[in-house]
């Protein structure tokens, strides 16, 4: 069993090449939302009720994101979270649009949006990540995260617990 606590994954951005590549695979609302910063509608995303133990990793480049055991139903229509597998694998930026005042998510790694973090989530952090669906892959536990970038250890290493 491997304590993901401890583990280092390479934030290195992918090559022009490896991007590409990634991207070629993502159908049109994934492209919409990962690479053009769109949202999903409420209500209808995949991982909404996923409720087994696991892992969320990017969409796109496979960096892991949020542990299972953070999500939460918020009642907002997207999946949510407490707080993020490793605050170094997300990037936060300023958003102004919509009239609004928020703070956009990416993937630290390659860019792709996640979605929003929110200052009214429950205890431990009382922060929300409202994330897209289609930003997410799950990996459960006991399986091996995806190695998209043919990195090796850690990705592609099953966690355990």
């Amino acid at each position: 069993m491997t304590d993901s606590a401890t583990l280092q994954f390479d934030l290195t951005p992918p090559t022009e090449e490896e991007f590409a590549r990634l991207a070629s695979d993502l159908d049109d609302d994934e492209r919409e939302v990962l690479l053009e910063h769109g949202t999903e509608a409420p209500f209808c995303g995949v991982f909404l009720t996923e409720k087994r133990p696991g892992v969320y990793t990017c969409r796109l480049c496979g960096l892991p994101l949020f542990h299972g055991g953070t999500k939460f139903e918020s009642g907002t229509g997207w999946p949510s979270f407490t707080q993020p597998y490793d605050p170094d694998h997300l990037e936060y930026i300023r958003d102004t649009s919509y009239g609004m005042v928020r703070t956009e998510i990416v993937c630290a790694r390659c860019g792709a949006h996640q979605g929003h973090v929110f200052p009214d989530g429950p205890p431990p952090t009382g922060e929300r990540y409202c994330i897209n669906s289609v930003s997410l892959a799950f990996t459960p536990n006991d399986e091996p995260l995806p190695d998209k970038l043919g990195r090796g250890a850690p990705e592609g290493e099953v966690l355990g617990g």
